[in-house]
């Protein structure tokens, strides 16, 4: 595996882990009232194009990592607009 490869994994990867703890608090919680709507709806977006972005440059580490992170914005934000 190349350098960069290795990079933009090990970078994706460790952005995608810090969403984690904040899935974990509004699951359990059932509480997103200090969670930004408008916040988390731009950053899905952001990472909707991130991911078509990696799928047009052909780039595993953008498109997995992404991916990954995506599902986990879009847990919150249906967290948040379910118990805003």
């Amino acid at each position: 595996m190349e350098t960069p490869t290795i990079i933009g994994l090990t970078a994706g990867t460790l952005t995608t882990l810090s969403l984690l703890p904040q899935v974990i608090k509004a699951w359990k919680s059932k509480s997103t009232k200090d969670i930004s709507l408008g916040t988390y709806c731009a950053f899905t977006i952001g990472l909707s194009l991130w991911v078509v972005y990696g799928i047009e440059l052909n780039s595993p580490p953008i498109i997995i990592t992404n991916v990954v992170t995506l599902i986990l914005a879009v847990m919150i934000l249906l967290l948040k607009i379910k118990h805003g």
